[in-house]
């Protein structure tokens, strides 16, 4: 009987073994996971801000062309009011003076 207790506790002995075995190489391999998925959150934060900040870059590029483009078109419409206000004076003034005879 007490040889069979040996082998039962030399068994259980592998086993544990076995199983401390397991677990110091699971614990071994866990910092490289951690490591590995903190690279990956990494790079997906990366790529994340890179194209946020590429959506931004080219939304102030458009709003800087809009107000560009505005900015020429108020130009454009003062300068035509002005020229429009000239032509007008010169109409008038022409108009006038053939009603009145002078021209």
């Amino acid at each position: 009987m007490n040889e069979k207790r040996i082998q039962e506790v030399i068994e259980i002995e592998k086993k544990a073994d076995e199983i401390f075995s397991k677990a110091v190489a699971e614990a071994d391999r866990m910092p490289q996971l951690a490591e590995q998925e903190v690279k990956t959150l990494v790079e997906n934060a990366r790529l994340q801000a890179e194209k946020e900040a590429q959506t931004l870059i080219a939304n102030a590029q458009t709003k800087d062309e809009s107000d560009k483009i505005l900015s020429q078109a108020e130009e454009t419409t003062q300068k035509n009011a002005a020229l429009a206000k000239h032509n007008f004076e010169r109409s008038t003034t022409y108009v006038i003076s053939r009603v009145v005879g002078r021209g």
